[in-house]
């Protein structure tokens, strides 16, 4: 029986191997896309976080001459109010805002200078639009530097009066961080996961949908079940073509993950990676399983399909599924341990996690992990059979 599954198995590798579409699917779309949407959107995202720190920011500032300490103050932070706009009343600086024309707008208000001198709050307007994030950095200098020139004048009013600043301050918080560099970066590579698991998936996804609905559409199905070849050996071997594919996918993805990760300017956010070749083996060794469980999965889905089409609009939802577990891990901030190894992408994910993280693999989890997962794939495998087995496979 085994020789049977691995005639098929390379007679459907070969075969796969003339479809364009297949090789540009599991060699070219999953292993390139994910490492380089992941370096290009990090690196765009860690360029506004760093730019944003020391570029100096021109802000319009209503009533600027009600507060000539503030703007000089704000000017010393590399605020400087712009003269370049003709707004005069806060009615206008939302309007500005509103649309599009201003990021931010610091209202003064008139009566500032009466208000600090008799010691009451004086008040300053800050107008923005949270929803807009690519201004959120903008915003939060702003809105620091004020803070501080108002945490300023209150110490220089006690100080007149002989008193302590630090009496209205009675805890000073003293932050210890224990975090890692490397621990630091599985909160940005913390979706390295799910473009791995995408990745794998999508390599064997137009092969599990072609030997399964496309031959049956194609009405090739039926004289290939009535060679002398059980059914069995037969569609196992289209399931381990289909992981063949899907585990080149998931090797050339490492590699590209490997090559892309240090262009990434992790270190300028107080973060690095670790992430190697060994690193990158060690991934694959976790992945492993994963290949025939999905292989397993899509070959089930597929088999309740009648055309080639049909099934791929099924399996471009399913293959979202075993992801849903990594966005609760996200939310939920979950931690390994050995019950979550029972569960399939969940544990690879958490696995993974500990090696971003530059953390050890225990090998009880690992072991548990690995079993599972072939577990289930064992038992889509023996569905898919049975299902192969029925006469209405014909249908």
């Amino acid at each position: 029986m085994m020789s049977a599954i691995l005639t098929v198995c390379r007679k459907e590798i070969f075969d796969n191997s003339r479809d364009r579409r297949t090789l540009l699917t599991s060699t070219l779309l999953g292993p390139l896309m994910g490492p380089l949407l992941l370096v290009v959107m990090f690196n765009v995202s860690i360029s506004r976080v760093t730019s944003s720190v020391d570029q100096p920011i021109d802000v319009p500032i209503i009533g600027a001459g009600y507060a000539d300490n503030l703007v000089a103050f704000l000017a010393s932070r590399g605020i400087s109010a712009s003269e370049e706009h003709d707004l005069a009343s806060i009615d206008e600086a939302i309007s500005a805002v509103r649309n599009g024309e201003e990021d931010v707008v610091v209202f003064v208000d008139e009566s500032f200078g009466e208000d600090l001198a008799s010691e009451t709050g004086a008040h300053v307007s800050l107008v923005y639009d949270e929803s807009d994030t690519a201004s959120d950095q903008r915003v939060g200098r702003i809105r620091g530097s004020i803070g501080a020139y108002s945490q300023q004048i209150g110490n220089l009013r006690l100080l007149a009066r002989g008193l302590d600043p630090a009496v209205v301050r009675p805890l000073i918080i003293d932050n210890f961080d224990v975090s890692t560099a490397e621990e630091r970066s599985s909160i940005l590579l913390g979706m390295l996961t799910y473009f791995l698991l995408f990745a794998t998936l999508i390599g064997g996804l137009y092969l599990a949908t072609d030997t399964t609905a496309g031959e049956r559409e194609r009405k090739s199905l039926e004289p290939l079940l009535a060679t002398p070849v059980p059914r069995s050996s037969l569609i196992l071997g289209k399931m381990g073509a289909t992981a063949a594919y899907m585990l080149l996918s998931l090797a050339l993805t490492l590699i590209c993950f490997t090559v892309a990760l240090p262009f990434m300017s992790l270190d300028e956010l107080g973060m690095s990676t670790s992430f190697n070749l060994v690193t990158a083996l060690i991934a694959f060794v976790v992945l492993v399983p994963y290949a025939p469980l999905g292989a397993a999965l899509m070959t089930v889905v597929a088999s309740f399909t009648k055309s080639y089409k049909e099934a791929q609009s099924y399996l471009g939802f399913v293959i979202l599924i075993p992801t849903l577990p990594l966005i609760v891990a996200a939310i939920l901030n979950v931690r390994p341990s050995l019950a979550l190894m029972a569960v399939p992408s969940l544990s690879q994910h958490l696995l993974i996690t500990n090696l971003i993280r530059a953390e050890p693999i225990e090998a009880p989890m690992l072991a548990v992990s690995f079993a599972t997962t072939l577990l289930l794939g064992a038992l889509l495998a023996y569905a898919a059979v049975r299902l192969y087995e029925r006469e209405r496979i014909l249908g």
